[in-house]
């Protein structure tokens, strides 16, 4: 017995049991014994706060850095210890034998270099969007043979819609019906104009992070039907080709600085929800009746809601953002894929197409269907 107990047999905590699942462990980058050799194309402000951090938690070595700003890429190789830093990829291609890269560009320049570093025997991981067009998307296949490619869409990736995944993918809340999506943007007028003349609007940089998880989650979108608000913002309804029903919300005009962003889904005898990406809500509903039920707090716990959230008073990897957010599951998906010699399928290139022809449905609808073929 310990020294202070009651006399009762006290269990340590515990933070995940079976049947619930087991705690994931991860590694971190010296820890692991089978690494990558990799090169991160692009140390810009995104590819500086966001990717390069992230390659602390994989297993890989970083070789080299390319930006056409050589100068920065020197000052950013000095931090990291990397020695090799070219301004283009050819050069580096030419001079180092890489494993993988992880793309950091505009969208504009990913389907040129991405093909570049395919055509070089490269696995490559790169930035959303993954280009300007569907179409782009298309070519990337054409050369993409046997290695990996993977698109960063993050909020494919986070806790947040791996967890609704797998809620709706049970025989107790599946299948889905309909879902709602909240997100402060709006899709421009002009669309066909947008299209043609290759216009990098908010609709491509940051639309594809809302379409991503809606089709993650979703599946297949056979058709889309944008209204616009003569204010600003609207709705664009999916048809998914499950039968399934979205209503992504155009909440334009909310303000950034605050939470705004939600998503709900509607399945058999519940409802879950995501909450500006920190917080997922599992709503199972309780036992009720109209005219006698005199509490809503009924007896038991297999009722009512859960609700997961991370632990911000802990200093945890799994409160920070590049996990909450899911750049840290999409990089390490995409390195374990190349180590495990298998062909991505989340974030492959066949679904970053499927993002990108809802992202240009949108802009052609102007009120009216358009299917997604």
């Amino acid at each position: 017995m310990e020294s202070g107990s009651t006399g009762k047999n006290i269990k340590p905590p515990v933070h995940l049991t079976e049947p619930q699942g087991k705690l994931k462990i991860m590694s971190y980058q010296r820890e692991f014994e089978e690494r990558l050799d990799v090169a991160v194309v692009g140390v810009g402000s995104h590819g500086y706060r966001n990717v390069l951090p992230t390659l602390t938690f994989l297993p890989i070595r970083l070789k080299a850095l390319c930006d056409i700003d050589i100068a920065r890429a020197r000052i950013t190789a000095e931090q990291y210890g990397v020695k090799a830093c070219y301004p283009s990829m050819a050069d580096m291609f030419r001079n180092e034998k890489l494993d993988a890269i992880f793309l950091c560009a505009p969208p504009r320049l990913h389907p040129e270099l991405t093909c570049e570093a395919l055509d070089a025997g490269v696995h490559v991981w790169l930035e959303k969007p993954p280009g300007m067009f569907a179409d782009e998307v298309r070519e990337m296949i054409r050369h993409r043979k046997d290695r990996v490619v993977v698109v960063g869409f993050k909020k494919a990736f986070m806790p947040a819609t791996q967890k609704i995944i797998e809620i709706f993918a049970t025989d107790d809340y599946g299948p889905l019906r309909t879902i709602l999506g909240v997100y402060p943007m709006t899709i421009p007028s002009e669309g066909k104009r947008i299209l043609l003349e290759k216009e990098h609007t908010n609709w491509l940089q940051n639309g594809v992070h809302p379409l991503s998880l809606l089709i993650a989650i979703g599946g297949k979108v056979s058709s889309v039907t944008v209204h616009r608000s003569p204010r600003g913002g609207g709705a664009c309804i999916l048809e998914y080709e499950s039968g399934a029903l979205g209503n992504f919300h155009l909440a334009d005009g909310a303000r950034h600085g605050q939470p705004s962003e939600l998503y709900q889904f509607f399945g058999d005898g519940c409802h879950a929800e995501i909450r500006n990406g920190t917080q997922v809500l599992l709503q199972r509903g309780m036992r009720f009746d109209y005219s006698g039920s005199a509490s809503f707090i009924p007896e038991g716990f297999d009722s009512g809601a859960i609700v997961w959230e991370p632990q911000f008073s802990l200093g945890t990897l799994e409160n920070k953002g590049l996990f909450i957010q899911g750049f840290y599951q999409e990089m390490r998906y995409f390195c374990d894929c190349i180590l495990e010699g298998k062909p991505a399928e989340q974030g492959s290139l066949e679904f970053a197409l499927e993002v990108m022809k809802v992202y240009e449905a949108g802009l052609r609808s102007e009120g009216k269907t358009v299917p997604v073929l």
